[in-house]
This record gives C-alpha cells, structure tokens and sequence, in this order.
C-alpha cells in the first residue's frame, strides 16, 4: 500500500506519453493534485514532505508548458523525482539530517539547514576531490553551480533512422548492436567497433582508445548514438560519437546536449549527470528577486524553468528565452542599482560653479589649435554640468590622442578661476608627471601666478610635499595633479569642487570614491581612452552622463600599420633598426611575461635577452612587464620617455600611461592573443610627434578567424569601430580583461546575451528605469530581495565603476 500513490501516477503519467494534451484525466494533471498530495502525504508520513511538493508544483505547471518538446522534457524529470522516492531525496533546507544523542546529554547546537550559498560539498556526490575540482572552475556554493551554465551545446536532437543518414549532419540514431569487438593497432592503440542496425540499414560506429566500452556495448543491446555522420571508404559511419543505452531520460543523447566547462578530473558525462540532478532539485529553491509585475509585462520565463532550460533545453526557442531570462535578470538588477546610486549622488546638493566665460574664451584662445567640433561639444556639456546645483558624474571617452586632456584642462581652469579647486589622479607617476606638464602648460597663460598648479606623488616627499598639503588645504594651491598620493588621510583640501580621473578602469571604485570624498560632493570627471560601444556604455557605466570625442585633432598622421608573416620577422626587425638610425624609438610587445610549457608564445623576458644579445646588441634596450616592482616599472618607463632606451620590450602593461613623441614603431609578437581594442591601444602608443609612425602586427596563427581580425586593424584607425568589432567577435569577458573585475555582473550578463543584443540592453534599462519611478528606495516589502541583491553590489563597490 506504500507505493499506491506511486503506482498511480506513474499509469497517469503513462498515459499522458501518448499523446502529451494533459488530458490524462478529467480537468489536466493540476486538478490531480489535491487528491494525491492527501493520498502521498498519508502513506509517506512528513518526512516526505518537500519531495511531496515537488511534485505537486511540477504536475499544477505542466499545462502551462509551451509545446510537447517541453512537456516531454518535463515528464522524464517528472518521473525520474517520483521514482527517486521521498527517502533518495536530496536534503532539503529544513529537513537536515540531526544527530543521535543520549537523552542525558545536552542537545549539541542544531546544524545549519544547507541552503543556496552552501559549500558545494553538501551536494550528494561532491565530495573533497571534485570540489576542489569545480573550484578550480569556480565553483563554491550551490548558487554557482545553478549558473555554472553550459559554454556550448551540441543539437542531436534531429533523429533519423539509418537509411536516411547523410554525411555531415549531426543527427542520433537508435539501433540494436549487431556486432561488437576490439582491435588492436600496430602502434599499440585500441578500436573499438559496433555495426548498428535498426531495420531501415545498418552502420558502422568506431571509437579509439576506450577499450573499456566492451565492457558497456554489448551484442543485442539497444543505444541511442548521437554525432556527425563521417564517411570512409565509401560508406557513411560515426567515429567517436557519443552514446548511451535506450531508457528514459537521455542526457548525452537525442536532444540538445549542454557542453560545461572542463578541468582535470571531470570528466564532460560525469558532470552533465551531476548537474542534471543539482538543477533538477535546487533550481525550485531560487528566490526570484524580479518583481512579478516586471516578469509579467516583459513576458519572461519563470526562474525554475528558465535555469532548468539553460541547462537541459527542451528546444532551441526554449533555450533562447531562459538564457535571455537569466540575461535581462543580471541587467536589471545592475540597471537598478546604477539607478539607485545616480539617485544617490544627485540627491545631495553639489556646487555650482560660476563659470566666467571670459576665462573659458582665454583658455580656447591660448591653444595652438583649434578645438574639434567633438571637444567643443564634449567641453559645452561639461560647462553646464558645473553649472548645476546636482554634482557631474561624466565619462569622457575618446580615442588615444583625441584631446581628453585639453578639454579636462579647461574644467579645471574654469573651477580654479572660482576660487575653488581642481584635482586629476593618474594610475601611475609618469602618467601624472605627463599629465602635470600639459595642463602647466594649459593653464599657464589663463590663470597666470595666482592660481599654483602642482605635482604630487609618491616621490614627492619633505619639504616640497609639506608645501603642496598646506597649499591644499589653505587654497593657494588651486590645481593638483596626481597619483594615489591624492587620497592619503593626510591629504586636505580646502574646497575640492571638480575631480577628474584619468584612465578610470585601473583604479577600483573605493579609490574613486575616496577623490571625491576630500569634498562636499564634488563634480566628477572620469576619463578613459578604451572606446566603449553602447551596450557596455548602458551595462556599465548607466549611471554616468557620457561626453564622447570622437573626431581626431586636424594634422595628426594616422599610423600605418602592416600584417607580418611570421618568416618576416628579419625584416621587421630590419626596419625596427632602420627607424632607430634615423632616430626614432621602438616598443616590442609579448603576450607573457615568461615561457611557458603550455602556451607557445614570445615571452618578454626571454625575448628581451634575445633581442640584446643577438639581434640589437648595439643598442640599448629595456624590459618592463608587470611582475616588476611599481619602482622598477616608473624607473623604466622614465628613461625610455628621456631617451635613454631605444627599444622598450614590454608586456600588455605598456597598453596605458606612456606618452613618447619620439617613439616611431610597435612590433607585436603574437598578435593574434590581443583583443583588438587592446592592439588599438598599443598602436596609440607610437604616432604622438610630427614623424611618420608604424605598427607591426607579427601573428602566430593561421587561422581564418585571427586573420579577419587582425586585417581589421591593419584596414581601420577607428578605435570604435574596432571595440564594436571585438566586443562581437570574443565577447565582454575577454573584451574587458580579466583584470577587469568590477565588471563581473555586466561581463556575465552580456555574455547570456549573446554578446551585442543591444534591444535587451535597452529593454532592461527601461524597465529598470519605468520601476525605479515607482519604488525609488526599495522600500515595498514585495521588493525586499530585489533591495538585498542591489544593496549587496553596491557595498561589493567593484560591480559598479
């Protein structure tokens, strides 16, 4: 009698395979419920409870499932929970297992119910090896295995029978083994081979080196085979396709099959069927922190069957709508939270600051150029935002050498004519000092003796930083320029009103927060040289008003760049001494530090050694990467800017924060393992004086893709539409760097979404933005989760730059 409500269901749900209408009995499987959760709920006692309600909630949801592929899928995991029973249940939260005592003794402290952010060792069958395993993959709690989504999936869920094969589909088939047996090969490998028939035809399947499947295939023995169908001597065949016997649910087989991530030690079926179980039990335990009423209007998945269709898709459209789920729910939230902290900054009063259009006209006039119509309007937006009583919070973009600096320059020649200050903060102190002699040089003529202008950074010690502190905190110091020095403790202003940050993504939100925090709300000014396509300007920097100056200054000569074969290496090297001679310098980049047994790739400090000892031994040479000290790396960079180098090998450290007019030539080495923004920054390094310049790109590879996108530098000076192009082609992850780790909700969001859906962005941010009016503070209790998630990001401060 134990089992009746089993046996039951299981005819129901037998009956319901034929045809998949939900019409197994009166009224669809939901209005089944009532009676055999009292039935289950009487032969199982509560314990069984949680395993009771799963699957309660999965019989009242079948009807709402979109198609019969769903509803398929849906019955296998339906039958795979029922027949794994109330006792083979995973643990639920609150039902975790309490250990005997005597009555005597006192009652130890109840144990912790596993939940969500549990370590992923709680999990039946993860124990201390392939936890450390999926750690490697980072893989901590539960939660990240539920988004430990797949890298790829392969189709096979086109099933044909054998006579209808053609070559270079991939399809499965089922079959009966009609032969099966292993050879040996001369050179000591192993094959494996089964002719399958299925009474249509017959085909032969091999497998190598896994002389261990005579053990599972066996004559007789009905398998689904999945793969691409090959051809050898004439006849069609499967080599090494995957495979697994005829039952129920099929993981690896006849559907569309997810393809996770590796390590050493896991192995791609024994995951699959780990995850399969995880997902299956843990994903009905996700809290949705989505408001409804946004679910609703934006006609989304719910959150169970979106993560259970990342993973175990039912269809291809099913696919797409739980990964664009899984997408808009990160930007949302992101999308929130910018909201929430522009709401923030702009709820407190700024200062305005009267801006005497005299000192602007003498500044534009003092140039000995005139401004692009892209700074004129970039500096115009500035101008009103220093105007207002709400504090600026501006990105300003442009391409390397497009005049950021002039246009910055001007705001704090405008801030410091008001008697209030101006501060820029460089990552480094050859930028600073760069940084320091242009805007000198700005100002000179516009603010004359009154106003000081002054350097500080770590070097800057004794008498001369004693000065500049008292100078900042007096007020006669009226502009600084600086490094990390800027927000020591020890640092005060007197009336910081405008802080401008150069290359802002390396520098982490605390230490721009800390600039701002020498002030009373400060306006803000952030400045970066890595064009950003609109998807990630939206994802990323939402809650930042954004200037782009995207027009060159008129005369400067765009640097001729050229695609090196790897057997011209002589060559370019040739021409690297030739623009030597005639004075100019070089940068030589690697894409390692050191050699690698892995990689094959220039590496900067073996390449360095080379290159002096045999190929430029009359020359100076240094070496800068970014294992050396900030000492090591200022000092190098300090005597190449002099001239004391003339050929400057370097790793992708060099990308930012080096300013030679003199330098003539970038050589890359292995140039295919750079993002092309990344390559397009390594070519803003040459091409900054009044000689002709050049970038060598020398590539490894001869695959079609790394040419395209190298030929994509070579035939454009474009630095956005080379950010479109790479952001496309490798994606945010790879397109941020993985230095870039404040990005990680946007990087994955992105990701879900396929790279540039630029309509998803859009469509999460007006969403964001139409709720956001409704409920500004979080303050509706129907939003708590939604509150928690943002609160958490907003203190974690790098998820939001």
């Amino acid at each position: 009698m134990m089992t009746t409500p089993v046996t039951k269901l299981t005819k129901i749900l037998d009956l319901e395979a034929e045809k998949y209408r939900d019409q197994a009995v009166v009224g669809g499987l939901a209005s089944y419920v009532p009676t055999w959760t009292q039935e289950a709920r009487r032969a199982f006692g509560p314990k069984a409870g949680d395993w009771i309600d799963e699957i309660a909630g999965r019989l009242r949801t079948y009807s709402a499932l979109p198609d019969t592929a769903a509803r398929r899928e849906a019955l296998v995991t339906l039958r795979d929970v029922l027949n794994r029973g109330p006792a083979r249940a995973e643990p639920a939260p609150d039902q975790a297992p309490k250990p005997a005592v005597k009555p005597s003794e006192p009652s130890p402290p109840p144990r912790q119910p596993p939940d969500l952010e549990s370590p992923i060792t709680v999990v039946r069958g993860i124990g201390p090896k392939r936890s450390q395993r999926l750690q490697r993959l980072g893989v901590h709690t539960i939660r990240d295995l539920l988004y430990f989504l797949p890298r790829r999936y392969d189709d096979y869920s086109q099933l044909l029978p054998i006579n209808r094969l053609k070559y270079g589909q991939e399809v499965t088939i089922i079959a009966r083994v009609k032969k099966a047996y292993t050879r040996d090969t001369r050179g000591g490998r192993s094959i494996f081979k089964a002719i399958l028939t299925d009474g249509t035809g017959s085909v032969e399947v091999t497998w190598f080196n896994q002389p261990y499947l005579a053990n599972q295939i066996k004559q007789g023995q009905q398998i689904v085979v999945s793969g691409e169908v090959d051809e050898y001597l004439g006849h069609l065949c499967f080599t090494s396709p995957q495979w697994e016997p005829l039952r129920e649910e099929l993981l690896h087989t006849n559907r569309i099959v997810p393809v996770y991530p590796l390590t050493e030690g896991l192995t791609a079926r024994s995951l699959r069927r780990l995850m399969k179980r995880v997902v299956t039990y843990w994903s009905r335990l996700l809290p949705d922190y989505l408001p409804r009423s946004v679910v609703r209007a934006e006609g989304l998945l719910d959150l169970e069957t979106a993560i259970l269709q990342a993973h175990f898709p039912s269809s291809q459209e099913l696919l797409k709508r739980a990964r664009q789920r899984l997408a808009f729910d990160e930007l949302f939230v992101l999308q929130v939270a910018l909201l929430r902290q522009r709401h923030e900054w702009r709820s407190e009063p700024g200062q305005p600051i009267p801006v005497r259009e005299d000192v602007l006209q003498s500044f534009v006039h003092s140039l000995p150029y005139e401004l692009t119509e892209a700074q004129q309007r970039s500096l115009e937006q500035i101008v009103e935002d220093l105007q207002s009583e709400r504090p600026m919070t501006r990105l300003l973009q442009g391409d390397v050498g497009s005049g950021k600096t002039v246009v910055a320059a001007a705001a704090m020649a405008l801030t410091a004519s008001a008697g209030s200050q101006a501060a820029m903060m460089a990552p480094t102190e050859i930028l600073a000092e760069q940084h320091y002699r242009t805007v000198t040089s700005l100002l000179d003529d516009t603010l004359g003796d009154d106003i000081q202008v002054r350097l500080l950074t770590g070097s800057v010690t004794g008498e001369d930083r004693d000065q500049i502190y008292a100078g900042l905190e007096n007020g006669t110091v009226g502009v600084v320029v600086g490094t990390h020095a800027l927000i020591q403790e020890s640092v005060t202003f007197d009336r910081l009103a405008l802080a401008v940050v150069d290359e802002q993504h390396r520098f982490g939100v605390r230490q721009r927060g800390a600039l701002r925090q020498k002030g009373y709300n400060p306006h803000l000014l952030v400045m970066t040289a890595t064009p950003i396509p609109r998807s990630l300007q939206l994802t990323v920097w939402g809650h930042l008003d954004v200037s782009v100056i995207d027009q060159m200054p008129p005369g400067r000569k765009p640097v001729v760049t050229r695609l090196i074969l790897p057997t011209e290496r002589e060559r370019a090297y040739a021409f690297v001494r030739s623009q030597i001679e005639k004075g100019r310098q070089a940068f030589i980049i690697c894409p390692l530090v050191e050699e690698s047994d892995k990689l094959e790739a220039k590496a900067a400090v073996e390449e360095y050694e080379r290159l002096q000892q045999t190929i430029f031994p009359h020359l100076e040479l240094g070496l800068l990467h970014g294992r050396m000290t900030g000492e090591e790396k200022e000092s190098t960079m300090a005597r190449f800017a002099r001239g004391e180098l003339d050929i400057l090998v370097a790793t992708s450290v060099i990308e930012v924060g080096i300013d030679v007019p003199n330098a003539g030539v970038m050589l890359v080495e292995g140039a295919e393992r750079f993002g092309l923004a990344q390559l397009h920054q390594f070519r803003g390094r040459v091409g900054r004086g009044e000689h002709a310049s050049y970038c060598l790109l020398i590539s490894d590879s001869s695959s079609e893709q790394a040419q395209q996108r190298l030929k994509a530098v070579e035939e454009t000076n474009d630095g956005f539409a080379l950010a479109r192009k790479d952001l496309e082609m490798r994606g945010p992850g790879e397109f941020l760097g993985t230095q870039q780790s404040g990005f990680a909700q946007a990087v994955l969001a992105m990701e879900l979404a396929r790279i540039a859906d630029l309509r998803l962005v859009e469509r999460a941010r007006e969403a964001a933005r139409r709720f956001f009016e409704t409920d500004p503070k979080l303050a509706d209790p129907a939003h708590r989760l939604l509150a928690r998630r943002v609160d958490r990001i907003l203190e974690q401060g790098g998820q939001i730059n």
